[in-house]
């Protein structure tokens, strides 16, 4: 894919070089011209540029773009890249990096936001998620909050301890993805059982995820 990335600081080089690597040709964006240093990543193209312009998004070619990613240190920034990028160059999939939590609200499809990327909630997720055992921990938000993927680790005292996966009542819009246990990864299975200190993977909708709790009480 042609990626551009409206941020080249650290992060915005971070996610570049990734990208790099997986094979997909990127094209970092940034007005500040000490931002600009093609040999961090030669693989990249480097364009220095104010990416709240039209038509300096226009001459770098963002119309060519399958994906654009607005990740400055600015949310304000970040929002106005993602609607220009999708009214303005019609770009099919945007990602919005959200600097300050307190703003996530703003990071939907009104301001051309497909995917929001909340780093600070990202950062408490993973740290709930390696210190709360028994409750449910929410990991990543998907399709603009219509699902979640959510984490629950079994405790030791667990009460579903060896019933099978198909025992497990949980609503309508909500599945059970995996089973982590110890170093395995387990695709769930009916008559797979159940252990204390399993870490189970869902995705759910965000009205269910207090049944889906009541399901592994």
């Amino acid at each position: 894919m042609r990626i551009a990335i409206a941020g080249a600081g650290s992060v915005g080089r971070s996610i570049a070089g990734e990208l790099v690597e997986n094979g997909h040709h990127v094209m970092l964006i940034d007005r500040d011209p000490g931002a600009i240093k093609p040999e961090r990543i030669e693989q990249a193209e480097w364009v220095l540029a104010d990416a709240c312009e039209v038509t300096s998004l226009e001459d770098a070619g963002l119309q060519t773009c399958d994906v654009v990613i607005a990740c400055t240190g600015d949310d304000k920034v970040n929002l106005v890249v993602s609607l220009l990028a999708k009214t303005e160059f019609a770009v099919g999939r945007v990602v919005g990096r959200v600097n300050d939590p307190r703003n996530e609200w703003l990071f939907n499809e009104s301001w051309g936001v497909d995917v929001a990327v909340s780093t600070p909630r990202i950062l408490a997720a993973l740290v709930e998620e390696a210190v709360t055992v028994g409750d449910l921990v929410r990991l990543f938000t998907l399709r603009q909050g219509q699902a979640n993927l959510v984490e629950v680790t079994l405790p030791p005292t667990t009460s579903i301890a060896g019933r099978p996966v198909r025992d497990l009542n949980l609503p309508r819009d909500a599945a059970l993805v995996t089973i982590l246990r110890g170093g395995r990864v387990i695709v769930p299975q009916p008559d797979e059982p159940l252990e204390p200190g399993d870490e189970l993977l869902f995705v759910a909708a965000t009205e269910v995820e207090d049944a889906v709790r009541e399901a592994l009480m």
